[in-house]
Parts: structure tokens; C-alpha cells; sequence
């Protein structure tokens, strides 16, 4: 998922303390070992490895040893896709995504996760779920709570003599108009208009800030209407640009270089879909940024009031191929238990880094986290993720990845000029159809 973009770096240090990591389905595998002690597992993700300590306690606890395989996201997908496909061993436990979960549901690549762990139990405390089940199986496990924000230069909307917590869209951008007259900053929105999967995810937010959706449960577009939400989101960013509140270079600007380049550098006041951790892990660094203490979270403006974070975070589960699927189950648990997911975050301490994890996804780590100060921007984060919601209603489409192709093709040709935003709706709209129809 914008994977290539999620610059979403450790959110602090911490302490490792192990949590307990029993199965509690402890359902024994249809193919592959049942076998979870005194074998070696290979678990690949687009991270870095947990630290070494906290791998060794993992072993000495379960005896269980493991290969852990880094890969960036796109490379990731396409190793997945060509041993499923094989039918080959690729790895015992690897990424499952957000927009890819209806295309491992459908295809049946991954063991439902529900046949080892209690998945049950954890609905109250993992809002994000509800993104990874699909026909009431649970494809993964989310373990990170990756959801789209709206971020602002406080400093900036003050200089201007703003409300640096616009309640509505329509007072969010005349905050923005108003910053640009007052030679604040030229160009106070940052919107990715590059042809990549960020300038999708942008307007998935944006169209639910409208009020809307994009598809429904059957995969029907939601947004070809000009009085949708998924319209007015399109040509409210568009106008964005060509009104100039957004830099003109930013035709070609992905998401992490806006983030990095102008957000992070002070040459935008706002990014209306920026990524849950950023502040933390990027906007208050000095090395990165010069906004320090400038960036703050604010709940994202909607039609009629604030609207609700849309979530894209990335899971793990068990490929059918997996020579150890019990073994990588247990590792699962391990390492998307609560407690574990607290220590991951810093909560108990600086002493271990596990330098690639974003916010956890269980409610009660980020709590822990908030209640220690250990969570930059906690006390808004908590209530946004709580309130997160999958993109899709009914998850993800197994033809996600064609659709955001369309998605993020035609705002990019609409944004140069190229095409209309009425064509480029249009034309989305008519991939959608086709591809809910199956033709």
C-alpha cells in the first residue's frame, strides 16, 4: 500500500518484554507440519527485523527460529503472487495488505487466520479488523493501524489569523486561500498528483471527508454523479491545484516526497491526507524536518463537520504454501499481541528499537502509549482510530489493484490538463462497472 510511501518509521523506542504467545485455536494445518518446536520459519514483510533480542527471546520461548526476509512492498506482492500461483514455498508468514485482502480471499492464497488464533476476542480492541475479513474469515491480522489524517502547521494558520482546526472543508479551504493571500506560504496544500497509488488513497479520504463512499458492498461505483462525494473530492482537488493552493510541481510529487519535501520543510501549511505517525516519526525530527513542534493532528474536515479517518494498514498471515503454518501462527500471536505490540511502540523504555513500526493496532497499545506520553499526538490519534473505517464497505475488491491503476491514471491526466474531471470520473466509473461485472 503506498507501501513504496509509508514512511511511517518507528514511532519511539522501546523495551522488549516478550508477551505469551500459546495458540488459542491451536487448529492444526490441512497441509504443511503441525510441527512448532525445533523448526526455522521464514517470515518476509517490507521492514526491518524486530531487534535480535526480541527474536532470541521469541526462540527460547517457543523454540521456534526465524528467517526474516525484507523486501520492498511492490517486490513483496509480485514473490507472494508468483509462488501462490506455483503453488510453490515462498514463506510461512508474509504480508497481507489492506487493498489486497479480497484478492487473497478470493483467490484462497492464505489460511484463514481464524482456524489458529481467536480472532473473536480481538474485534473490541483492533478496530481495523473489520479491513482483513472477507466472507467472515479473517485473511491477517493487522499488525500496525496505518489510517490517513489531516495534518497542519499550526504556526502558519495562526500567522494568518486562522481557526488552525477548520471544522469543515469549506472552512479548511478558505483557511488555506487565506494563507496563500497573506504570502504565508505560496502554495499551502500538499496533494501527491503523481500517477502512483498515493494520489488513490488521497482521494479515497477526500471523498470521505465529502461525505461518501467510492464503492458499494458489490463494487459498484458510488462517485460518477457530479452531487457524489467521490466527484466533488475530485474536483475540489483539481480545482486545488489549478486555483494554486497546491505547488505546480506537485503534478509529479508522490506522497513521501511531499510529505518529506514540503510538508517536513515547511513549504506547505497542510496535507489533507497525510499518514497516522508522521508527526512523531518525521515532522518533529530535527534531522528531517524544519517544522519541529510546528505539525500538529487535527480531526479531518468534512462536509458538515469532522468525518471520519479512512484506515490502510498492513497485516500478516499464513500463505497455503508455508511449510510450518502452526509454527507461523504462534509467531503471528507473538507478534501481534497487545502487549507486545506496546513494548514495540516505546512504551516500557528506549533500551531495544524496532526502527520500522508505526502505531499498533490494538486500541489498548495505543492507550498504554498515550497515558506514558509515549505517543506524539495520542490524545487526537486514539478517538481517530477508534472511529477508523475500512475504504470499502464491503473490503477491498479482488480487482483492487486494476481499479486504483484507473484511480490514480486518470486524476493524474485530469490534473495536467490532459483530461476533465468529468472524463476522468467518468472513465474510473467505467473500469469500476467492468470490473464488479467481471467483463
Amino acid at each position: 500500500m503506498l507501501r513504496s510511501t509509508k514512511l511511517l518509521a518507528g514511532i519511539a523506542s522501546l523495551t522488549l518484554v516478550v508477551a505469551g504467545c500459546g495458540g488459542s485455536g491451536n487448529k492444526q494445518s490441512s497441509g504443511g507440519s503441525t510441527q512448532t518446536s525445533g523448526v526455522t520459519i521464514t517470515v518476509a514483510l517490507a521492514s526491518d527485523a524486530p531487534p535480535k533480542a526480541a527474536m532470541d527471546a521469541f526462540t527460547k520461548q517457543t523454540g521456534i527460529t526465524v528467517n526474516w526476509v525484507n523486501l520492498d512492498w511492490d517486490s513483496l506482492q509480485n514473490k507472494i503472487s508468483a509462488a501462490a500461483t506455483a503453488k510453490t514455498y515462498f514463506a510461512d508468514a508474509t504480508n497481507v495488505d489492506w487493498s489486497r485482502v479480497g484478492q487473497l480471499g478470493k483467490l484462497g492464497w492464505f489460511y484463514p487466520v481464524d482456524s489458529y488464533l481467536d480472532t473473536k476476542s480481538m474485534q473490541a480492541d483492533v478496530p481495523q479488523l473489520a479491513s482483513f475479513t472477507v466472507d467472515g474469515h479473517v485473511v491477517g491480522l493487522p499488525y500496525d493501524a496505518s489510517f490517513m489524517v489531516t495534518t497542519v502547521n499550526t504556526e502558519m494558520f495562526r500567522k494568518a489569523g486562522v481557526n488552525p482546526a477548520p471544522k469543515t472543508i469549506d472552512e479548511y479551504t478558505a483557511a488555506l486561500r487565506t494563507i496563500k493571500a497573506k504570502g504565508i506560504a505560496q502554495y499551502p496544500l500538499n496533494i501527491p498528483f503523481a500517477a502512483a497509488e498515493g494520489l488513490s488513497t488521497y482521494w479515497y479520504e477526500t471523498t470521505g471527508a465529502f461525505g461518501g463512499t467510492v464503492l458499494d458492498k458489490s463494487g459498484k461505483p458510488q462517485f460518477t454523479s457530479p452531487d457524489s462525494a467521490g466527484y466533488k473530492a475530485a474536483d475540489w482537488m483539481i480545482k486545488a491545484l489549478k486555483t494554486g493552493l497546491v505547488p505546480p510541481g506537485n503534478i509529479n510529487v508522490t506522497d513521501s516526497q511531499g510529505m518529506q519535501n514540503l510538508m517536513a520543510r515547511g513549504q506547505v501549511a497542510s496535507t489533507f491526507s497525510d499518514y497516522s505517525g508522521n508527526v512523531g516519526t518525521l515532522y518533529n525530527i530535527k534531522k528531517s524536518s524544519s517544522v519541529v513542534g510546528q505539525v500538529k493532528y487535527i480531526p479531518t474536515p468534512g462536509a458538515a463537520g469532522p468525518a471520519a479517518n479512512l484506515s490502510n494498514p498492513d497485516g500478516i498471515g499464513i500463505p497455503k504454501q508455508a511449510k510450518y503454518p502452526n509454527a507461523a501462527a504462534k509467531f503471528i500471536e507473538w507478534f501481534t499481541a497487545t502487549q507486545q505490540q506496546a513494548d514495540f511502540a516505546g512504551v516500557n523504555g528506549p533500551e531495544k528499537t524496532f526502527a520500522t513500526y508505526p502505531i499498533p493496532s490494538h486500541l489498548s497499545a495505543v492507550k498504554q502509549m498515550t497515558a506514558k506520553g509515549n505517543l506524539i499526538g495520542g490524545a487526537e490519534l486514539v478517538p481517530m482510530l477508534q472511529g477508523s473505517k475500512p475504504v470499502f464497505d464491503g473490503g477491498a475488491p479482488s480487482w483492487y489493484p486494476k481499479f486504483s491503476n484507473a484511480v490514480y491514471t486518470n486524476l493524474h491526466a485530469a490534473a495536467t490538463g490532459s483530461m476533465s474531471v468529468e472524463q476522468a470520473i467518468k472513465t474510473i466509473g467505467d473500469t469500476a462497472d467492468q470490473l464488479a461485472s467481471g467483463s
